[in-house]
């Protein structure tokens, strides 16, 4: 059964999930409408998008395609296509915080339209004895030319951005994002990506953002951590407690001795050593925690979850577009990380309202091959992968074999 026709295209329906006039005035708000002229942000906000949806490689990708399509990107609000140097321009000299407040407002709307967007079904490898939120902090690092070196040197010959993120476990969306230069290093965005997690939450580190005073603050706002230990980590073990399962090395509560760290974290702590299976292999690891009470397998479990944003990550760089980027200023590359991220919010909130139950780069690709096309879009997802096998065709044995026939 075919998808029902509809009136508008399916590029127009994925658009249109954004409140009529926010990008107006979010424009007017960050001083992007004075410098709009024929162009609009509308416009511009658009054609980010189509670039994500469509993996666009370059500006005249963009431009021809949205031309070709004149008729139809008019009926979007008035959207206008953009010339090649139109589109280079806006990206490189408008506000980029306006991507990001659009981000965020965008997100608010659809949680109040849709109240359980994102907290409905959890992440496959979130601990469910857990009922504490649970956030993963980590960050990513998006490879540039060297045409970027003069605000994004990474190395010495290369030039990359770090995006740094807070991840809720339980929606597996964003909670807090930080886009800058990759020669920041993590654990300095550390206290700025947990400054509105609540006490009796937990969060998820990897041993790149252990810093100490940081993790002593933590524990005085009554916020629990779990994290990788450091292999030059010094310490004292005050307490020994049996370890009954047969991965679990040892469980301890330790004290910092080092001359400043034992300065910058005067609690005790814990520490977990255990085997752990890594690609098929046993590899010993040693957990840290500020919970002196949970089980050691509870502590164990938890960093294994840390995984989930390793695979927000795999889906924001391998599907949508951030390998091929449209411009090399700070500005142009922001504009692109916060469009990705916004298209990545509409697809999950599209896959939210049609119950999609396939994998995240399969909607991706459905939604891909029919921008254009007049179709219903949520019919169409709900349908998705529901047509019926195709008849088998039946031989006699003395006919050639031909695959798919059945003998």
């Amino acid at each position: 059964m075919k998808p029902a026709k509809n009136k508008c295209s399916v590029l127009k329906q994925v658009c249109e999930l954004i409140p009529r006039n926010l990008v107006s005035k979010l424009a007017r708000e960050h001083g992007v409408e004075k410098v709009s002229r024929t162009f609009t942000p509308w416009s511009h906000v658009v054609s980010m998008i189509f670039a994500q949806l469509s993996h666009a490689l370059s500006l005249n990708d963009i431009a021809d395609t949205l031309t070709n399509h004149k008729s139809v990107l008019s009926g979007m609000r008035r959207a206008i296509p953009p010339s090649r140097n139109g589109l280079s321009y806006a990206n490189k000299n408008r506000n980029a915080d306006m991507a990001e407040s659009l981000f965020w407002a965008v997100f608010s709307h659809l949680q109040m339209v849709e109240p359980g967007f994102g907290i409905g079904k959890k992440y496959k490898g979130f601990p469910k004895r857990f009922k504490r939120m649970i956030h993963v902090v980590d960050s990513s690092t998006i490879q540039l030319i060297s045409k970027c070196l003069d605000w994004a040197k990474h190395r010495r010959r290369k030039a990359a951005a770090k995006l740094h993120l807070r991840l809720n476990l339980a929606t597996f969306l964003p909670n807090f994002v930080i886009v800058k230069e990759a020669s920041t290093h993590d654990s300095t965005e550390a206290k700025e990506l947990c400054q509105t997690v609540k006490p009796g939450e937990i969060i998820l580190f990897d041993k790149a953002y252990v810093e100490f005073n940081h993790l002593y603050e933590l524990d005085k706002r009554d916020i629990f951590w779990v994290t990788r230990a450091k292999d030059n980590m010094a310490y004292t073990v005050i307490e020994k407690r049996p370890s009954h399962a047969p991965d679990l090395v040892k469980d301890e509560v330790i004290q910092l001795t080092g001359p400043l760290s034992k300065q910058d974290y005067s609690s005790s702590m814990r520490l977990i050593t255990a085997d752990v299976e890594v690609n098929g292999v046993l590899k010993t690891m040693r957990f840290l925690s500020n919970n002196l009470e949970w089980a050691p397998s509870s502590i164990c479990d938890l960093y294994k979850a840390r995984w989930a944003i390793e695979v927000f990550f795999k889906q924001l760089k391998q599907t949508l577009q951030l390998a091929d980027f449209l411009g090399y200023s700070k500005q142009a590359v922001r504009w692109q990380v916060w469009t990705a991220l916004l298209t990545y919010l509409l697809l999950r909130f599209i896959a939210f309202k049609s119950m999609w139950k396939w994998s995240f780069a399969r909607l991706f690709t459905a939604i891909r091959g029919v921008l254009w096309s007049q179709f219903n879009l949520f019919q169409l997802l709900t349908r998705y992968g529901t047509a019926s096998d195709p008849p088998k065709i039946t031989a006699t044995l003395h006919q050639a074999y031909l695959p798919g026939f059945v003998f």
